[in-house]
C-alpha cells in the first residue's frame, strides 16, 4: 500500500513537470521582453539626448570671403563714405572721367576765387590816395603807389600816369591797352570751368545710354520683361546721370558768382580810368 502511495506521488510530480517548464519558459520570455524594452527605451532616450545636444549646439560662424579693398578705395570710403563709393563702383567706367572733371573743376574754381580775391581793390581808398597826387602833379609818387598796389585798377592807373605828360589820346590808348591785358587775366580759367560744366552732364547722359543698352540686352537674353532683369541697367543709367548733374550744378553756381566778381572788377576799372583821365586833363 505504501509503495502504491509513493508511486502515485511520483506520478503526480512527474505530471507537474511540463506545467512548471511552461511557466518557467513564460517567465523567461517575459523577463527577456522586459529587458529588451528597457534597452530600447534607454537607446531611444540616448538618441533623443544626443539630438537635443546637436540642436542646442551653437552654429559655427560662416565666413564669406571678400576681395581685399585697395588703398584708394579705403581712403575714399573714409573720406566720403561707403554709400557714395558703392554708387561710384556700380556706375561703371563713365564715372572715372566725371571724377577727373570734378577734381579739375574744383581746382580751377579755387584758383580763380583766390585770383579774383587778390585782384579786388578798395576803389574809394585807392582813388582818394592817388588823385590828390595827380592834381599836385606828383606823377612819380603816384606811379610808385600804383605800381606797388595790386589788381587791374592799379595796373591801368599806372599805365595812365606814365603817359600823364603826353596827350589825352595817348593816356586813353595806354589805359585801353592795359585794360585789354587785365581783361585777359580776369577771363583766364573760365574756359576750363565751362568745360567741366558741359562735359560732366554729357558723360552722365552717355552712361545713361550704356545703362539702357545693358537693360535691353538683359531683356533679349531672358526673352521676357521682368523688373529684376532690367534693374541693373536702369540703376547704372540713373547713377551716371545723377553724378553728372551733381558735378555740373554746383560748379555752374560758383562760376556765376565768379562772373559777378569779374563784372565788379571791370566796373571798378572803368570808374578808375574815367576819374584818372578827368584829373589829368583838368591839370593840363
Amino acid at each position: 500500500m505504501e509503495e502504491q502511495i509513493k508511486m502515485k506521488k511520483h506520478l503526480k510530480a512527474f505530471r507537474m513537470l511540463p506545467g512548471l517548464a511552461v511557466i518557467l519558459l513564460a517567465i523567461a520570455l517575459l523577463t527577456s521582453a522586459l529587458f529588451a524594452q528597457d534597452a530600447d527605451f534607454a537607446e531611444n532616450l540616448n538618441e533623443e539626448e544626443a539630438s537635443e545636444q546637436i540642436v542646442e549646439a551653437p552654429e559655427a560662424p560662416i565666413f564669406i570671403e571678400t576681395e581685399p579693398m585697395s588703398g584708394l578705395e579705403t581712403f575714399a570710403r573714409r573720406l566720403v563714405g561707403g554709400y557714395l563709393v558703392n554708387l561710384f563702383i556700380e556706375g561703371g567706367w563713365c564715372m572715372w572721367p566725371m571724377i577727373v572733371l570734378a577734381i579739375w573743376g574744383v581746382a580751377m574754381l579755387i584758383w580763380k576765387l583766390v585770383a579774383l580775391s587778390y585782384a579786388k581793390t578798395n576803389l574809394n581808398a585807392f582813388l582818394n590816395h592817388i588823385l590828390p597826387l595827380i592834381r599836385d602833379k606828383k606823377y612819380r609818387e603816384a606811379s610808385d603807389f600804383a605800381n606797388n598796389a595790386r589788381g587791374p585798377v592799379a595796373s591801368i592807373a599806372y599805365a595812365a600816369i606814365l603817359k600823364a605828360n603826353t596827350s589825352t589820346e595817348a593816356v586813353e590808348k595806354a589805359i585801353e591797352n592795359s585794360a585789354t591785358i587785365e581783361m585777359a587775366f580776369l577771363e583766364k580759367g573760365f574756359i576750363a570751368i565751362n568745360t567741366t560744366i558741359t562735359l560732366a552732364p554729357m558723360f552722365g547722359f552717355f552712361g545713361t545710354i550704356l545703362g539702357m543698352i545693358e537693360a535691353f540686352d538683359a531683356i533679349a537674353r531672358a526673352g521676357e520683361v521682368d523688373p529684376t532683369i532690367v534693374a541693373d541697367g536702369i540703376k547704372i543709367a540713373l547713377i551716371t546721370t545723377m553724378f553728372g548733374l551733381a558735378i555740373a550744378i554746383p560748379v555752374q553756381f560758383i562760376n556765376n558768382v565768379l562772373l559777378q566778381m569779374v563784372d565788379g572788377i571791370v566796373l571798378d576799372m572803368q570808374r578808375a580810368s574815367d576819374k584818372i583821365i578827368e584829373t589829368i586833363v583838368d591839370n593840363k
